[in-house]
């Protein structure tokens, strides 16, 4: 459920190697690293109490640990791209997995917190630098159109199964051993995955501005905002002020730069507003109550960690089937059927989940979750084909890189704002929770009627 930003087709250098491109090495490896980044962004979830418990971290420090990751995540996407351009797609890998590899570790050895919020934001960081990377060596492997379609869809779905992995594995290394385990098996994958890089041919350099400026102010904002969020104190008033301020910066910035990061005549189309709107209320709808539940299935169910992984399997297993679903109905009757039927879905799902209290057998808790995977998974793979068909050629890569950094960041606040209500009761989380991802949902999915009818749009 994720997508990043399309690089162009290498361009020919006198300084690029001889060498031909080795397509199966280059696809194992970005799709490796791709589901390393899918993953750490839902296998925390499950960890997050016992983290709590060892690191003596209250409602607002489990926060952190997800968003410290998500929030840079989101932020650095906005650049990375242009970043990987300019040094090579597999020297910008390369070292987004080194240090992401590292990072990992350091979060497993964390001796508190602060050391491993501070792990936690250099494997963000290393992640926004890892994900255009992953794809843009899978685009110069694979010359041929039809051989790299199909070489992108694979490495799309080691994400989607990342994503159904993510809880299970996540409560299993948890629960057998440490939730310091849930980091330390990036140990072994990120070596993998730099030992097959090694077998792939260097990356051309191309050139590709960077809005320094933009990126700056997109972070401070981001995460004055996320502060408010999370904080809810009387400094969150004046970090919410910042947070205007430098979002009103960034605009400005980017109305005047000649090579803006996010152009901004890109949000006159309806389609990128719909797409960009929808993306966010899924993501919110979707990641924010898988952090809930997870909350949720320990602290008042009683579960261990593995047993809350489980109770998400119905859930996420149906995600990568779903998936392609959704495009084939796309490709016989449109973009906007798939997207609106699979908001719809997800409602009813979440509505469906209101009832849901500690006395509701697991067994039913379980299957009330399936239908809000089934309308995500079902609305969000046309939701963005319908946005990049729509832009220019030119633009496609930076539009991608927007919807993905919107939707990461979305999740984000949507941790922060219902990790506030779970503060004081993480039962009585459940209900505003799930309101406001309905509501946003509704929203969008009426929103979603002004896409363009027929097949031209998926």
């Amino acid at each position: 459920m994720t997508t990043t930003r399309l690089a162009p087709p290498p361009v020919d250098t006198p300084s690029a190697p001889a060498r031909g491109p080795v397509p199966g090495p280059a696809l194992a490896a970005a799709l490796l690293g791709f589901a390393l980044i899918t993953l750490d962004t839902s296998v925390v979830n499950v960890a997050l109490p016992a983290i709590g418990g060892e690191l003596r971290a209250g409602m607002t420090g489990l926060q952190w640990v997800v968003d410290a990751y998500t929030l840079v995540f989101a932020a650095l996407l906005l650049s990375s791209g242009a970043l990987a351009d300019r040094i090579g797609a597999s020297r910008a890998y390369g070292a987004g997995v080194v240090v992401f590899t590292l990072a990992s570790a350091a979060c497993g050895l964390a001796p508190g917190l602060p050391a491993l919020l501070a792990a936690r934001t250099v494997q963000g960081a290393a992640a926004a630098v890892m994900l255009p990377a992953s794809l843009a060596l899978v685009r110069e492997a694979y010359a041929d159109p039809l051989r790299r379609a199909r070489a992108v869809s694979l490495w799309a779905a080691g994400g989607t199964v990342a994503v159904a992995l993510g809880p299970v594995a996540g409560g299993a290394l948890t629960t057998a051993w440490s939730w310091r385990g849930i980091f330390f098996i990036n140990l072994p994958l990120g070596l993998l995955a730099l030992a097959l890089l090694a077998r792939v041919p260097r990356s051309a350099r191309r050139p590709a501005p960077l809005d320094l400026p933009g990126q700056l102010t997109a972070v401070v904002a981001l995460a004055a905002l996320t502060f408010a969020a999370i904080e809810g104190s009387r400094a969150a008033w004046w970090a919410l002020g910042l947070a205007v301020v430098s979002f009103a910066a960034f605009v400005l910035i980017e109305a005047r730069r000649r090579h803006p990061m996010v152009p901004l005549g890109l949000f006159r189309d309806p389609t990128v507003l719909v797409a960009v709107s929808a993306g966010a209320a899924n993501t919110v709808a979707f990641y924010g109550m898988v952090f809930v539940f997870s909350l949720f299935f320990q602290q008042v169910l009683g579960l261990s960690a593995l047993g809350a992984g489980l109770m998400f399997l119905p859930m996420t297993g149906l995600l990568a089937g779903v998936n392609v679903l959704s495009a084939k109905v796309a490709a016989r009757y449109g973009a906007r059927l798939p997207i609106v039927v699979g908001q719809v879905v997800a409602v009813a799902g979440l509505l469906a989940l209101l009832p849901v209290d500690a006395h509701t057998p697991r067994a039913v808790q379980a299957l009330l979750l399936v239908p809000l995977a089934l309308g995500c998974g079902f609305a969000l793979p046309p939701l963005i084909a319908a946005m990049l068909e729509t832009v220019p050629p030119e633009r496609a890569g930076t539009a991608a890189g927007l919807l993905n950094a919107i939707r990461q960041t979305a999740g984000a606040l949507a941790v922060a704002v219902f990790g506030s209500f779970a503060a004081t009761d993480v039962a009585s989380a459940l209900r505003p929770s799930l309101v406001i991802s309905a509501v946003l949902l509704s929203t969008t999915a009426l929103a979603s009627l002004r896409l363009p009818r027929g097949r031209g749009r998926a």
